[in-house]
């Protein structure tokens, strides 16, 4: 039963055409991801399906007595309500017989006839049962101070406000843009569940990868204001878009082909008299549409040449820090060798941003102390952002800082070539900034330090509002970086790929260094967690304690390492099998043997290490499906 139908949507900004003649449905108790690249309409077209926004041209009908909730990526409150007034509306028959039942509780109303008659009414509202609720929802996403008025709260505050709204009302659709944002990682793995226990309908816009694969069982795709549906998982939406992309490549390559036949026949031939000659002119247009419709997506990663990095970094020397009598960090030390990739992970307010800013100097440790390399240059990316004039055209950004970018073994990019393949086109380069997206102006400001060279990146949040398609190029990047990384993330996919080792941010101040990623963390602690529950639930004695073992298998960058490696392989193999030919063929020319030799060699060496490391992940892989 469909819940929300759209037909032939369009939407445009200053004669920019957003999207055109899209079609949506959504049926009851179908859960959808909304995915697209930055400042392709995903928002407005969100805006539109709650009724906060016209479309230009097409109809958007929800079914008749449906509930709509919709939260914002910044919604509004009234800034003079308290967190619970804000939560439930005025006339919410609930909080109405709470209040009275509070009323007569501090006036002392001994009039038991009338306590009865409102226990009832109570109880038959369930309305115990729903302030639990309440209090459940509130406390899960860090909303401690019910009475606290939303004017003193933070942004993200507002925002955990405004989804707890939503998450307690009784609606029938859920439209959710961002709904991650601002919450931490304990937060999103329990949302993540209410989610998917909800037996509602939900449309969502999220860049957490783990969460969409989780929650959603459809991904809707806005791409070059297409829409394309993919009934599954976010595992399923990959495998599936690689297949259409695949088959599109293919059809623009006949047609490509095609149009370089007609083209040299449009070239030979007098301008077009005959009824058959016309037609083939004019079929002639349809095919050169065709042939240069679509585009091709690189998957290209680059490298960049990164200052000199000696061989003291940083070394952390009982580091302790406090605000407000509130112990963040206590007693901690860690010395950091080249090429070391840390994620931190903890609480909203555990300190995480503390100890980055400690790093830059920005914040000074109560005690110990920072020691700091020579040759250390910092590149840090933090959450407050770019700050920038608006009226500053994008390419400018970078030609400020620099010209070329140096991509290392002396090759260059320039500040254009750069900008593209982060997604910054022709026409977006010479764009102002202020015409840009939220998660656009992001990417830019990510740029602005990746020109400098940094051997040493720190990133804070680097991922809120960066589509999918950015990220996938920023994890490719860090794979290839050299330098050392300190990230605070929520995206948990994001921290899954790049990250060695974790900082887990405790109670007390306490920092545990855990190695893995976040999904071995995570596994880890819930492996301990199960283990106590059964020893506390079970007699004592040596035979009823049950020992957790180890996690096999391979962490999710490993298995990301070990496709990688499979394909390095086979084109190594295959070039070395190309240049043996050549030498066996032979040639008069003795440099080139020596060259074809000499590149041989390197190819085998290559070869040899790939092959030591696919041994040893292959040997790991094996061990946990046995």
């Amino acid at each position: 039963m469909n819940i929300l139908a759209a037909d032939h949507l369009s939407k445009s900004y200053s004669d920019k055409p957003l999207f055109q003649d899209l079609s949506i449905s959504l049926t009851k108790g179908e859960k959808v991801a909304l995915i697209g690249a930055n400042g392709c309409g995903k928002s407005t077209l969100l805006r539109i399906l709650a009724n906060r926004e016209s479309a230009d041209t097409g109809t958007s009908v929800i079914r008749k007595g449906t509930q709509l909730g919709y939260l914002e990526q910044d919604p509004v409150l009234d800034p003079e309500l308290t967190v619970i007034d804000a939560i439930l509306d005025k006339d919410h028959p609930v909080k109405g017989l709470l209040n009275e039942y509070e009323l007569l509780i501090a006036k002392n109303d001994k009039d038991p006839k009338r306590m009865q008659e409102l226990l009832n009414k109570i109880d038959n509202a369930n309305a115990w049962s729903f302030e639990a609720r309440i209090r459940e929802v509130l406390s899960r996403l860090g909303l401690h101070d019910f009475d606290k008025k939303v004017k003193e709260l933070s942004g993200g505050q507002k925002k955990r406000t405004a989804l707890a709204q939503l998450l307690l009302d009784d609606l029938d659709l859920i439209i959710l843009d961002e709904p991650t944002n601002h919450l931490d990682l304990d937060m999103i793995e329990w949302l993540e569940e209410y989610l998917v226990k909800l037996n509602r309908t939900v449309l969502l816009v999220s860049h957490d990868r783990y969460f969409v694969d989780q929650v959603c069982n459809a991904i809707l795709e806005l791409e070059d204001g297409k829409l394309f549906k993919y009934q599954g998982n976010y595992g399923y939406y990959l495998e599936k878009r690689e297949e259409r992309i695949e088959a599109e490549q293919s059809e623009i390559k006949k047609y490509r082909n095609l149009y370089r036949k007609e083209l040299d026949w449009m070239r030979k031939q007098p301008r077009a008299r005959g009824t058959k000659q016309k037609a083939r002119v004019k079929a002639f247009d349809e095919i050169e549409d065709k042939a240069f419709s679509g585009k091709t997506e690189s998957s290209k990663s680059i490298t960049m040449q990164m200052d000199r990095l000696g061989s003291k970094i940083i070394e952390f020397e009982n580091l302790c820090k406090s605000f407000d009598k509130r112990v963040l960090i206590k007693d901690f030390s860690h010395v950091f060798k080249k090429g070391e990739k840390v994620g931190i992970v903890g609480k909203n307010g555990a300190g995480k941003t503390t100890l980055l800013k400690m790093v830059t100097g920005e914040i000074k440790p109560d005690d110990g102390r920072i020691k700091k390399g020579e040759t250390l240059n910092i590149g840090y990316f933090s959450q407050d952002g770019l700050k920038l004039n608006d009226e500053k055209l994008v390419i400018d950004v970078i030609r400020d800082i620099t010209e070329y970018v140096d991509t290392g073994k002396g090759s260059y990019m320039n500040a254009k070539q750069f900008l593209s393949h982060f997604l910054f086109d022709g026409n977006k380069q010479f764009r102002k900034v202020g015409t840009l997206s939220g998660g656009e102006k992001k990417r830019l400001y990510l740029l602005s330090i990746l020109v400098t060279n940094p051997n040493f990146l720190i990133l804070d949040e680097p991922t809120n509002d960066l589509d999918i398609v950015t990220l996938n190029i920023l994890e490719a990047f860090l794979d290839e970086y050299q330098g050392c990384l300190m990230m605070v993330t929520h995206d948990r996919y994001f921290m899954d790929r790049i990250v060695d080792h974790i900082f887990v941010f405790e109670d007390n101040g306490v920092i545990k260094d855990i190695h893995g990623n976040y999904t071995d963390y995570r596994n880890e602690a819930k492996d301990k967690a199960r283990e106590q529950s059964n020893n506390g639930s079970q007699k004592d004695g040596p035979d009823d304690t049950k020992v957790s073992k180890p996690r096999k298998g391979l962490s999710f960058k490993e298995k990301y390492e070990l496709e990688q490696i499979e394909s390095e392989l086979n084109v190594s193999e295959s070039k070395a099998k190309e240049l043996l030919a050549l030498m066996d063929k032979g040639t008069d020319d003795h440099q080139q043997v020596h060259k074809w030799s000499e590149a041989y060699g390197e190819l085998q060496r290559k070869i040899d290490q790939l092959t030591e490391r696919w041994l040893i992940l292959e040997e790991k892989k094996n061990q946990a499906d046995q």
